[in-house]
């Protein structure tokens, strides 16, 4: 059967989706990404057929551009965060991506839609046609969430474009099958009744990433191994970066800080030589050797790190960065550094709190064991391929 797969164009929301498309590819099914420009190269090395859709978003591209726009998100309100969503998601993504679905399916012939959970034009194209749309958890925000006036209308008008009436409940979006690759205590909240929990499945080596030589001495000195990264659209606020590193350089550590594939590492100037700056290094290798990590708190390296069951330090930026880190805090598994509130000392303190409770590594392995205890891919894939032949929602517990 024919898998049609749309995400918001980022790596973050692009990567949930690999290891569910490729389980799904291998299981013998015909699996294609629609999403933005921005993303062609990256899903077409991944070995899948890609279809444009939803618009450019030139200033993905463009760092200045990345780097003001987080530093405004800093000062963000949870209210003012949900409206730029709102607005950039729902009212320029979303209405672009409905019509470019519509005509796709009118060729292609999707006998499915699988969307990130961020991604709402899939939802809205798949009720139009009458093909079901699964969902993939991608950050904290839950539906709840999305339940406020801006959101509402917005998809509201989005919707009356292809005559489909106003959904203020919001049922359309979770109707079918809801995929969720962490555990429900993670999540937290109420999500609907189609909602069913896997095994974290990471991805993050797009191509022949390999560790650095010196990366097989790590943890031999006796020394606690931290890691510090922003991800890959954050590490343009590279003031960030540099308190990160100031605050943990002159520490009895082994520091290894990761700038992205953008950033050349001279950005943060001489280093001493216990601490190693690359551009990227696949977090699935690295972390089996680290102690603890340092984070803005993004949905896959958060939840990447607890798979390992490693303690952390985060400092949210933006997007659901805040409600991520307000879980782990709750969680008992991170201390929270409000990125305004930051300084080396401030973080230099929070570092020896968690690499010295052994409360934040216990809590984290306690994830650990709880989500490696949850059903594999697949299962997904078994939902997945039911769902596409049956066009009925797949209940948990069902």
């Amino acid at each position: 059967m024919r898998i049609l797969f749309t995400a918001i164009p980022g790596s973050g929301h692009y990567h949930p989706l690999v290891p569910v498309a490729r389980a799904l590819q291998q299981a013998g099914n015909e699996v294609a990404f629609a999403t933005s420009e921005n993303l062609r190269k990256s899903v077409e090395s991944g070995g899948f057929r890609f279809f444009p859709a939803g618009g450019d978003w030139p200033q993905l591209q463009d760092a200045g551009a990345m780097a003001q726009m987080a530093e405004s998100a800093m000062r963000m309100s949870r209210e003012a965060r949900f409206e730029h969503m709102a607005n950039n998601f729902v009212g320029r993504f979303a209405r672009n991506m409905v019509p470019d679905l519509v005509s796709l399916a009118s060729t292609w012939r999707p006998d499915l839609f699988v969307r990130d959970s961020m991604e709402f034009g899939a939802a809205i194209a798949s009720e139009h046609l009458g093909i079901p749309c699964a969902s993939v958890q991608v950050g904290a925000a839950l539906p709840e969430d999305f339940d406020n006036p801006v959101v509402i209308t917005r998809l509201d008008e989005v919707r009356a474009t292809v005559g489909l009436p106003p959904d203020p409940e919001l049922r359309s979006l979770y109707r079918y099958l809801h995929l969720c690759f962490v555990t429900p205590h993670y999540l937290g909240g109420k999500l609907p009744s189609t909602t069913h929990y896997f095994q974290p499945a990471i991805f993050d080596q797009s191509g022949d990433e390999r560790l650095p030589e010196w990366a097989a001495q790590l943890g031999t000195k006796g020394k606690p191994v931290v890691y510090v990264t922003l991800g890959t659209v954050f590490n343009k606020v590279v003031g960030v970066l540099r308190t990160l590193v100031q605050g943990v350089r002159e520490e009895p550590v082994e520091l290894v800080v990761t700038v992205g594939r953008d950033l050349d590492p001279a950005v943060l100037g001489p280093q001493p030589a216990h601490v190693h700056v690359e551009r990227y290094i696949p977090q699935t290798l690295l972390f089996p050797k680290v102690d603890l990590a340092i984070l803005h708190g993004g949905y896959n390296s958060t939840t990447a790190a607890l798979d390992q069951g490693l303690p952390l330090v985060l400092v949210p930026i933006a997007a659901d960065q805040p409600m991520n880190a307000a879980r782990c805090r709750e969680l008992g598994v991170a201390r929270v550094v409000p990125p305004l509130e930051m300084t080396p000392e401030s973080i230099r303190e929070a570092v020896r709190d968690v690499l010295h409770t052994p409360s934040y590594r216990e809590n984290a392995r306690r994830f650990q064991a709880e989500a490696r205890a949850l059903p594999g891919l697949a299962r997904a894939v078994e939902l997945l391929e039911k769902l596409a032949k049956e066009k009925t929602p797949q209940l948990a517990g069902g």
